[in-house]
């Protein structure tokens, strides 16, 4: 989750940022792969382009970057592939700058990270919207949205829910009025003092939790907390974790829609856009196809499987018709 996890790099980053534009920016290498149209490139209207991807560097953004860059490929383009750059300023500015041609990035960090807003944008097309609109101006074009949402959550496993089913975090609210010893949360030292993380939720929701029922501690250490009986009710997880399905979590609905937005959509360099304008046909069907579920499975192949990302971004296009392998 280094897309909002990133202070102290944006910091470190931003300072170079006169002298290095490309801050973290790798020399990167021709993708190999020998992928062809599918549903997808048809007539190859990349041919001639010469384009690099970018990402940041969780298994979820590679992929995410891989599929931009077998989609180009399968189209007809030269590509060069700049994915994992550490820290989230680095890869945008690869694309600001158009050392980079495309990547995906996900609203909720741009509109509060990057553009400086302290209040996210309730409605997930109306944030979008937002951020291409403010981000014209830094040669950056916002093309259309996944569904894929990477935010904050709550999540417990079947068994310790069973005596409570709790669906909503108005329910959690409930029964932590109802029963306060049953409502145990462990989360990060982040998420336990962000206005966008526990703080606020418990504040909207108007739930009882005292510090006592709070139990902070890294993020790899909650998903092995979170199945252990005697341990928290309910941590915090982040939606596309493939090590919720793994687990057989079940995820509390934020159902009154406090944490932000972080639908992953395509941010595309505008020069490079203007010049090769078939990147949006070809980008948008792939992002129609894209939700928190599919960002679920395919972070799990990476991070419990141990696959390769780039592999698992080809497996999934193929598998869905929009490119084949040569």
């Amino acid at each position: 989750m280094s897309r909002r996890r990133t202070a102290v790099a944006l910091a470190s980053c931003a300072a170079l940022l006169a002298a290095a534009p490309g801050c973290g920016l790798k020399s990167g290498s021709p993708l190999a792969d020998d992928v062809r149209p599918g549903s997808l490139g048809r007539g190859l209207p990349l041919k001639g382009a010469s384009l690099t991807v970018t990402s940041k560097s969780f298994s979820e953004q590679i992929i995410l970057g891989s599929m931009i860059g077998l989609v180009f490929k399968a189209a007809g383009a030269d590509v060069r592939d700049r994915t994992n750059i550490q820290g989230s300023i680095g890869a945008r500015e690869a694309v600001r700058s158009g050392d980079a041609d495309a990547m995906y990035e996900y609203t909720g960090t741009a509109w509060i990270t990057y553009l400086g807003n302290d209040k996210p944008i309730t409605d997930p097309r109306a944030q979008w919207q937002a951020v291409h609109d403010a981000d014209l101006r830094n040669g950056i074009t916002w093309l259309p949205p996944s569904t894929l949402d990477n935010t904050y959550a709550l999540a417990t496993t079947r068994a310790k829910n069973r005596p409570y089913g709790l669906r909503t975090l108005s329910d959690v609210a409930a029964l932590s009025h109802r029963k306060p010893s049953a409502v145990t949360l462990c989360v990060e030292n982040e998420f336990a003092s962000r206005d966008d993380g526990l703080p606020g939720m418990v504040k909207a929701y108007g739930m009882n939790l005292p510090a006592s029922h709070i139990r902070k501690m890294d993020t790899g250490v909650i998903y092995t907390q979170i199945p252990k009986p005697g341990s928290c009710l309910l941590g915090e997880v982040y939606t596309t974790d493939g090590r919720i399905a793994s687990l057989h979590l079940e995820v509390m609905e934020d159902d009154k829609h406090f944490f932000p937005n972080y639908d992953a959509a395509p941010v595309v360099n505008s020069k490079a856009l203007k010049r090769w304008p078939a990147i949006r046909d070809l980008l948008d069907p792939v992002s129609r196809r894209l939700t928190t579920a599919v960002g679920r499975e395919l972070n799990a192949k990476v991070d419990v499987e141990g696959e390769d990302p780039r592999q698992v971004a080809k497996e999934w296009l193929v598998k869905e018709g929009f490119i084949t392998e040569g």
